[in-house]
């Protein structure tokens, strides 16, 4: 896991998308804005599978001739029962049940074949799809180690989310169900008309008089239907939000007395879904009915016009009952491909948005980055255990503290509105720097920067005397650890949470930076101690216990630098006491920033810079910049007035 997804300060993941409710998925009907792109690429992705999709084409292809032949060699069985019967009827012969039998055993012979080949055909399609499921989300897991820190602050969580999880699931799904339907129903329209033609050609034309009429009724069912479903999933995130909402906030509701005007938008929302759901479902119903009336007027057609064949002598019974099962195999692969348009129409959608992904612009390429598949794997693995000497190297504690130089640093976001202007300041090894200043001054930017989150526009930013820039980034992040305001765990046990600092650290290990952290003494208070299982939202331990675990986790690291970010901003003063004591005790021997509003946490503090629109406006030490009497000093007072209503 990369250093920027323990960033991450929720303590749960949100779990709505962009539109507040829930990760964006696909909806029925919704097409790629380039379809032909798309599909290239999907194919151009699945190249690794040829030869499994060459086998799948040609047992599907062989399942459905084999099933179209099969009425063909039935209708001779036919045949020969009805003369045989017209003879014995006559005196003139009797029924040769043996030629029948052999008839029956090819045909049956012929209906095993299909479906042995439909089996294999099956097989191969889940094992295409899943895989191609299965290589996607490792390439997005991959991918998302390698995107800059400013997608995700472009991108909501849930829309990243929503392509992991339901566009690979959508496009499996599809892929699955729309590649084997659209080669047996195109490979069925064929061999029917073939075979058709071969018994009957005026029936023939009879029966493909259907097919405009069929198109005409899909097109019409699906134009007006389409756009019902839409409303459906609409409605359907619509009124899920709400619910959500509700539940989540529900403390909040019955505190304000608002339970009647919940249900009151619940019930309009829940009217939208309902009025919206029984249109689609009632219309993209009478697509079967409605496509079984024009097959049974093809039914009638055929026996009306075979009958008046027969009567001639033009046609056999049995290739009149032979073309009748034709014709009902003839207007269901036409009913699937229908369905089959749909089904690719959203395949494609979901890989637009999965490949779209794939494609995002990536941080750039560090000289000593591992890129996966740019290697033999030997090589692969030769630069694997080099970086991770290097993270272990740096990472020591037996290094000791680093020094780091803002030499004239530039810095936007959007470059043509600087965040960071001129910013210059040297930070001595081991020294315990404050960046104090109002909202949107530049503090947490500074610290992005400085962990290569984002590079410089303009100036330089030296650790230890080297451009940062000229460091793999895997080497900057493994210098620091952090302490954020909004604690990171994870569901797991407290020791494996803390264990998250450094993995193969011992029992031992852990306790004594638990220790170290003030924690030990509240984790020997809870049912199971370590080994206590935290759930998913870590609701089940306070937010200052949180805080002292994740202060046990970065001691555990024990890296040479510290990031403290508001750490003690959401806790009450008793707590912060022995939080405070427990950074005092992480700060020790290493290079530390601190991001602080809370001033009197920072009063010990080695060097302050007092940030504002991006330029140092003050820097010193606690007593030096109050003598100063600035910006500083008024900010410092004003909150000392407040706290002791002064």
């Amino acid at each position: 896991m990369s250093t920027h997804e323990t960033q991450n300060t929720s303590v749960r993941p949100p779990r709505r998308g962009p539109m507040g409710h829930g990760p964006r998925a696909m909806m029925p009907g919704e097409k790629a804005a380039d379809f032909k792109g798309t599909m290239k690429k999907l194919l151009a992705f699945m190249g690794a599978f040829k030869l499994s999709l060459a086998v799948l084409l040609v047992f599907a292809v062989a399942s459905t001739v084999f099933t179209i032949v099969g009425p063909k060699v039935l209708s001779t069985a036919t045949t020969e029962l009805f003369e045989g019967i017209a003879a014995k009827v006559a005196g003139t012969g009797d029924i040769d049940f043996g030629v029948v039998g052999s008839i029956l055993a090819t045909t049956l012979a012929l209906y095993a074949v299909s479906a042995i080949c439909s089996f294999v055909q099956g097989w191969q399609m889940t094992h295409i799809s899943q895989k191609t499921c299965y290589l996607l989300r490792e390439r997005i897991a991959d991918k998302i180690d390698r995107l800059p820190m400013g997608y995700f602050e472009r991108t909501s969580t849930g829309d990243v989310l929503s392509r992991i999880t339901n566009d690979v699931d959508t496009l499996g799904q599809s892929l699955n169900q729309g590649v084997t339907q659209l080669v047996t129903s195109v490979v069925t329209i064929v061999g029917v008309v073939t075979m058709m033609l071969s018994i009957n050609a005026p029936m023939t034309l009879i029966v493909l008089l259907i097919v405009p009429v069929s198109l005409i009724l899909v097109k019409v069912v699906v134009s007006h239907s389409q756009k019902h479903f839409r409303a459906q999933q609409k409605n359907l995130g619509a009124i899920n939000g709400q619910v959500e909402e509700t539940f989540s906030g529900h403390a909040v509701v019955h505190a304000f007395g608002r339970e009647e005007e919940a249900l009151e938008k619940f019930r309009a929302t829940n009217e939208k879904l309902y009025e919206s759901a029984w249109k689609s479902q009632f219309l993209s119903g009478l697509m079967m009915p409605a496509m079984n009336l024009v097959g049974n007027l093809g039914y009638v057609a055929v026996a009306v016009s075979g009958a008046a064949l027969a009567i001639q002598g033009a046609i056999t019974v049995g290739d009149i009952q032979a073309f009748i099962q034709y014709v009902k195999n003839f207007t269901q692969p036409i009913t699937q491909l229908a369905q089959v348009s749909n089904v690719l129409q959203q395949m494609a959608a979901a890989a637009e948005r999965v490949f779209e992904f794939l494609d995002a612009e990536e941080e750039d390429a560090d000289e000593n980055a591992i890129v996966a598949g740019d290697a033999p794997a030997a090589a692969s693995v030769a630069k694997a255990a080099a970086v991770g000497a290097s993270r272990v190297r740096y990472a020591a504690g037996g290094d000791g503290p680093v020094s780091v130089e803002f030499d004239h640093v530039r810095f936007g976001y959007d470059p043509g509105n600087p965040v960071i202007k001129d910013f210059s300041a040297k930070v001595a090894p081991g020294q315990t720097v404050a960046l104090v200043g109002p909202t949107g001054a530049g503090k947490t930017t500074m610290v992005k920067l400085l962990m290569r989150f984002y590079d410089v526009d303009a100036g330089v930013i030296r650790i230890d005397g080297r451009d940062v820039r000229d460091m793999d980034r895997d080497e900057v992040r493994a210098l620091f650890a952090m302490v954020l305001q909004d604690t990171w765990l994870f569901k797991g046990t407290i020791r494996e949470n803390i264990r998250y600092g450094r993995l193969d650290a011992t029992d031992e290990e852990v306790e004594a930076a638990a220790k170290a952290a003030f924690a030990d003494h509240f984790i020997s208070t809870l049912p199971g101690g370590y080994d206590m299982e935290i759930n998913e939202d870590a609701s089940n331990i306070s937010q200052g216990q949180r805080q002292l675990l994740t202060i046990a986790r970065a001691v555990l690291a024990d890296r040479r630098m510290l990031i403290l970010d508001e750490a003690t901003s959401s806790v009450d003063t008793r707590t912060e006491e022995r939080i405070q004591m427990a950074m005092d005790n992480l700060m020790r021997g290493r290079t530390s920033f601190v991001i602080a509003h809370r001033l009197s946490t920072i009063r010990d503090a080695d060097l302050i810079l007092v940030l504002d629109h991006g330029d140092i406006v003050e820097q010193g030490t606690h007593e030096q910049l109050l003598e100063l009497g600035g910006a500083y000093a008024k900010l410092y007072n004003s909150q000392f007035a407040g706290e002791t209503g002064e």
